[in-house]
């Protein structure tokens, strides 16, 4: 084992944030989503039914990668699209019935992930937060302080982390 002691803090972050994605992927793929697919599966059970335009702007990736991760949501039956009739080159997506079965499933999972809860410890949680904003906010379009919307898609650790590299 390297001896942590020495690490700095980003490099700490980094690491950890890294092997949580790996572990929850790993029990993730039981019940057939990737971490990339409940980021998107809580958006639209959150928000309803959006565009993939719409939802890859929320989830701060490209429309292509969400295209990738909605093929695979849709062949597995946790989300329909059916064409949008306010412009019929787009389709609406929408979280299915087993959708929300696997969003709870994986909300079980991200719960017992670590030993004791470390990672619903709320102190951690407010850190998370206060580095998400901080850093977030010369990149995306909310303040330090935070605004609703922003916060709530900055939290599904989207944009430079693990979901900007959204796997299908």
């Amino acid at each position: 084992m390297p001896d942590l002691e020495q690490w700095p803090t980003g490099r700490l972050l980094t690491t950890a944030a890294r092997l949580v994605e790996h572990a929850w992927n790993e029990r993730l793929v039981d019940i057939g989503v990737t971490h990339a697919g409940v980021i998107a599966l809580g958006v639209l059970a959150n928000e309803g039914a959006m565009t993939q335009a719409s939802l890859a702007q929320i989830v701060r990736v490209q429309a292509q990668t969400m295209g990738k991760t909605l093929t695979r949501l849709e062949s597995r039956g946790h989300v329909t699209r059916v064409r949008n009739d306010l412009d019929r080159r787009s389709h609406m997506v929408s979280i299915s019935p087993a959708g929300r079965q696997v969003l709870e499933a994986s909300e079980d999972i991200e719960r017992t992930l670590v030993a004791g809860g470390g990672l619903v410890s709320e102190e951690l949680r407010d850190h998370l937060k206060t580095v998400i904003r901080e850093l977030g906010a010369p990149r995306w379009s909310y303040t330090a302080a935070g605004s609703a919307s922003g916060e709530d898609a900055a939290a599904d650790g989207s944009d430079a982390g693990p979901a900007a590299t959204m796997s299908t």
